[in-house]
């Protein structure tokens, strides 16, 4: 399969609207959701980041504690250990950049110096004070999730689109550029099924806060919810939602299953963005 055209050093040089950018998911962790966790296991992260790589991932995203409902919080100690040595092989491995998946600056910190160029805080800058003036001192992306409980139906834009700008507000007090924000609307974050597949048909409406949008639906329950499947059995239900959210406005979709996910952002980029770069057959 022919790679996906390797993305600029700097952000600003991304190509926002002209494709869709793909986000293949590295869980080193043991009670992932989605059962792909690999915790110590060195080898194997990078085989399979490698692998991700060959099939056309733009960007891994490197991740030391689930957030699967009910989940156990890690301390910062065990995180660092789990997380640190996969970026410091990853870095050594793959030419695309990587992310960290932490709340904690700490361990973001830690992540930027071994190799990780991109900050990915599923408590969008709210677990810990620290992390917004990092990602401003380090010059690098942040990206800001929205993970707040949505009351009602009614509520679920307006409120996403005000906590989103509040804290973009909040990074741009701490010196992070604007150029450097992307927002994520949280799906599957204090939102039921039914929201989720809401926030799915909405989701144009967040272009409202000018920044990219990242989308994470990858073998969610709200696909279960809809398919009555497990989350290893979701692959045809999230290529429908990564195809739902690219017409909808996405700019990077966060994914399981790289190879098919890319055919599917390919495709649907070739019907939404009338993209053409890659050979065809």
């Amino acid at each position: 399969m022919t790679q996906t055209q390797r993305l600029p050093a700097a952000i600003e040089q991304w190509p926002w609207g002209e494709r869709t950018l793909v986000m293949g998911i590295i869980n080193v962790t043991p009670d992932s959701f989605s059962g792909d966790g690999l915790v110590d296991q060195l080898d194997a992260i990078v085989a399979r980041a490698q692998a991700m790589v060959e099939a056309g991932a733009d960007i891994i995203d490197v991740g030391g504690e689930s957030t699967r409902p009910g989940h156990q919080p890690v301390p910062a100690e065990e995180e660092l250990r789990r997380v640190i040595p996969a970026i410091r092989a990853l870095a050594a491995a793959v030419p695309v950049p990587i992310s960290v998946d932490t709340s904690k600056a700490v361990v973001a910190e830690a992540a930027l110096q071994a190799g990780a160029s991109i900050i990915n805080d599923v408590r969008g800058l709210q677990a810990d004070p620290a992390m917004a003036t990092l990602a401003a001192e380090a010059g690098v992306p942040v990206i800001i999730m929205h993970d707040q409980k949505i009351p009602s139906a009614d509520r679920l834009i307006p409120d996403i689109v005000r906590e989103l700008a509040r804290r973009i507000d909040q990074a741009l007090a701490a010196g992070v550029r604007w150029e450097r924000i992307i927002v994520d609307p949280g799906f599957g974050f204090g939102k039921t099924p039914d929201l989720n597949l809401l926030l799915l048909r909405r989701l144009g409406e967040l272009r409202a806060l000018g920044r990219p949008i990242l989308v994470g639906t990858s073998r969610k329950s709200m696909i279960g919810y809809v398919l009555g499947t497990p989350p290893d059995d979701r692959v045809e239900g999230t290529a429908a939602t990564v195809a739902l959210a690219i017409a909808n406005g996405a700019d990077i979709v966060r994914v399981h299953d790289v190879p098919q996910m890319v055919r599917v952002v390919r495709m649907t980029d070739a019907v939404v963005r009338g993209w053409r770069g890659f050979s065809s057959a």
